[in-house]
């Protein structure tokens, strides 16, 4: 993943049609997820926002495959979530948050999903939202994904995380500074 700051949140003409292309596909593809939404209007919302596209593209470049799930009527933006099957694998083996990486003495992981999250320009799945990927079909049946954690949850020193199982929404804690090889975090991005 690229880093890169406010002002160098672009990405080249080239790389813009082609990642149109790909999520035109992947739109195209996957109508169950965004009954009723047209792409060329999303498109159109795309080609004004750059540093959108940059942060799809990072999404893309994680292993998200970010798709529209939605729209909102009050602001009218467009609504893409990492659709993998699992957890994006470019953004696994870290713990929940800085704190929670600052705080480990040893076997640091490399990075933590809220300061990766911000580097990309997307936020974690609340609990809700999660809930609702998962009406759209099957996602996390191996791995399990890092969610926006309620303040007094976190002030203890715990995080929450989902998957899937049994055909059923599971959310569980663990200490915000672990880290596992199947545990990482899907984003969402309004546009």
């Amino acid at each position: 993943m690229a880093k890169a700051t406010t002002a160098t949140k672009k990405i080249s003409a080239d790389q813009a049609t082609e990642l149109l292309k790909l999520l035109k596909n992947r739109f195209e593809k996957n109508m169950h997820r965004h009954k009723g939404l047209d792409w060329s209007k999303v498109q159109v919302r795309l080609e004004g926002k750059p540093a959108k596209l940059w942060s799809l593209e990072e999404m893309e470049i994680t292993g998200g495959e970010p798709d529209v799930t939605g729209f909102d009527k009050k602001t009218g933006e467009y609504i893409f979530v990492d659709c993998a099957a699992e957890s994006p694998k470019g953004r696994r083996s870290i713990c929940y948050d800085r704190k929670a990486l600052d705080a480990r003495k040893e076997h640091k992981p490399a990075n933590s999903a809220m300061d990766l999250a911000a580097e990309i320009g997307i936020d974690l799945l609340t609990e809700e939202q999660y809930r609702e990927l998962q009406q759209l079909e099957a996602f996390d049946l191996k791995t399990s994904s890092w969610i926006a954690t309620p303040d007094a949850i976190r002030k203890l020193g715990g995080a929450l995380f989902c998957d899937r199982r049994y055909d059923h929404v599971f959310v569980y804690h663990n200490g915000a500074d672990s880290y596992y090889a199947a545990r990482g975090f899907r984003g969402m991005l309004r546009v």
